[in-house]
């Protein structure tokens, strides 16, 4: 039996090309998403349809392939992000952000712990360089980023002596759709922001150490900081 991991937010964007590095690697992957309308056609994916919001439906189908597979990664991915003044965003929008970006990621983790204890698997949740720093017009994003990067951190110290990894990844500007919320985007010069591409082969890195090394958090950014406003 092959080797599992789960991806969140698998059906475009970082969580896509993670999804195609891991098959590559050989794993089976079940890639979390409301729709695949790009889903990946090689062998070894399996797209799962999802609403990550349903806490119920999240639980049981993180379950269902557990009993089933060997899952030995977990990429919590998924993420959403509303920007601009804080007092213009309202409760939905901020509930979305906390949910998806930092309570999705605990209870899946907290589903599949044991199952990660026994395979001594790995934790990689995809955060942002917004958690170590302030963030004016993305309060609320940022808060939700530095939440599940203080999350990996007491993660990784509860569970190393369990042979699980957790990793942290933190990319700065990405060339995904994360910005459609907002007025602004990635700058016009390549230099100017990473690709999805780039994340996932972070990701690489982190599975490629020898066992006993454990790289626990890896920050991203280009070159240069700018960015265009729509």
């Amino acid at each position: 039996m092959n080797n599992a991991a789960i991806v969140t937010g698998a059906s475009s964007g970082i969580g896509l090309e993670i999804s195609r590095v891991l098959c590559r690697l050989g794993y089976e992957v079940f890639g979390m998403g409301r729709n695949f309308d790009r889903e990946l056609t090689q062998d070894h994916f399996h797209p799962v349809i999802c609403d990550l919001l349903d806490t119920e439906q999240l639980c049981d189908t993180a379950k269902k392939i557990a009993a089933q597979n060997h899952v030995t990664v977990l990429i919590n991915n998924a993420g959403i992000a509303y920007y601009g003044l804080h007092e213009e965003l309202n409760a939905p929008k901020i509930q979305q952000m906390v949910r998806t970006n930092l309570e999705i990621p605990m209870i899946l983790t907290c589903q599949l712990l044991r199952e990660l204890k026994k395979n001594k698997g790995y934790v990689i949740n995809i955060s942002s360089v917004t958690a170590s720093g302030t963030n004016p017009h993305g309060c609320a994003y940022g808060a939700t980023k530095a939440g599940i990067s203080s999350f990996s951190r007491s993660l990784f110290d509860e569970t190393r002596k369990y042979g699980v990894k957790v990793v942290t990844i933190s990319p700065d500007m990405t060339k995904t759709n994360l910005y459609r919320n907002a007025d602004f985007t990635v700058g016009d010069e390549p230099e100017s922001y990473l690709l999805p591409e780039e994340v996932a082969k972070a990701v690489e890195y982190v599975l490629s150490q020898r066992d006993g090394l454990i790289v626990s958090d890896i920050t991203l950014k280009p070159q240069l900081h700018r960015i265009k406003r729509n």
